[in-house]
């Protein structure tokens, strides 16, 4: 192996998916474990002094580290380079584009399709079921991370499991949902409520909503990811709702559901043109309920373009 060349390092049971999606590298099956190949390879490299190994501290174990310095006699020096690779990440390509913009219009789709199941006397866990059997149905690989679906006082969950309580009437339901389409994924959260919604909930939802527009009003290349949920909060904050939104505002999303850049306080990376990032600002009031409103957002030069298309409306069902 060559210190000039890109190598992938993988055992055989991914033989023939390495062979069909790898083009830019050389694939070298492990037949003796990944660890004891990459160290094989480090000691196969001709230098006087130590190698340079770059590994991402928030992925590598300290075992890990060990057992290749054992296994090549201290010839590494080890480099943190953690999010090297996310950074590249962050910034999609057209092809990528494409793919997300499909993936937030079929979790959009799904969405609106599910919302004649969303009724009382049905559980949780069979809302859940049924927006996942749509985005298989839809050509989705699966859900982009287990999808829920929290009612009544439980939505002021911000990331209940969907359980065995039964939906029933004149209480909020809280659904986040996404989907896998060709590698990548889609996020989106809709508020619902069940009966005839209370003044004091629909000011709530109107607060959240003007947040939300807020802080997609403020995205563009070059701001801080923390003016985006700076914008937000300032308006949670003008309502007195403040103290309940109790996360950060969005994140980046691509092949993975959590990706760079962070949209949360003080955080400050800046904004490039051709990330994607959710939007996702909530309440969350215990005893009451909780509401959140999110959707995919791509940046471009002219500001942010909202993928997922799904209304925003409050749906009373």
């Amino acid at each position: 192996m060559a210190p000039d060349r890109s190598v992938l390092l993988t055992d055989s049971r991914y033989t023939f998916q390495a062979r069909q999606e790898v083009s830019s590298a050389r694939v070298h099956i492990a037949k003796h474990g990944l660890l004891r190949a990459a160290a094989e390879a480090i000691r196969q490299i001709r230098r006087s002094g130590p190698v340079r190994v770059a590994y991402p501290p928030s992925q590598t174990t300290v075992a890990q580290k060990r057992t290749v310095d054992a296994q090549t006699r201290g010839r590494i020096r080890w480099v943190a380079a953690d999010n090297l690779v996310e950074r590249l990440r962050a910034v999609k390509d057209e092809d990528e584009l494409s793919r997300m913009r499909d993936a937030a219009r079929l979790i959009s789709t799904v969405f609106e399709q599910a919302l004649r199941f969303i009724r009382p006397g049905v559980r949780e866990a069979e809302v859940a079921a049924e927006l996942e059997y749509r985005m298989r149905k839809a050509g989705a690989a699966g859900p982009s991370f287990e999808t829920i679906v929290a009612a009544g006082a439980r939505s002021a969950w911000a990331h209940a499991r969907p359980s065995s309580k039964l939906l029933m009437k004149n209480e909020l339901v809280v659904l986040d949902q996404g989907a896998i389409l060709r590698a990548y994924c889609s996020d989106m959260t809709r508020t619902v409520f069940l009966g005839h919604c209370p003044k004091k909930i629909r000011r709530m939802y109107a607060a959240v909503l003007e947040a939300q527009e807020a802080a997609k009003s403020v995205i563009r290349p070059g701001v801080k990811a923390g003016a985006v949920d700076a914008a937000a909060r300032s308006v949670l904050r003008k309502c007195g709702l403040a103290t309940y939104f109790t996360h950060s505002t969005g994140h980046g999303l691509g092949l993975e559901v959590h990706e760079m850049p962070r949209l949360g306080r003080g955080e400050p990376a800046r904004l490039e043109a051709g990330m994607v990032v959710t939007v996702e600002p909530g309440v969350y009031v215990e005893g009451l309920g909780g509401i959140r409103i999110e959707d995919d957002v791509v940046i471009t030069p002219r500001g942010g373009q909202d993928l997922t298309t799904a209304s925003r409306e409050l749906f009373e069902l």
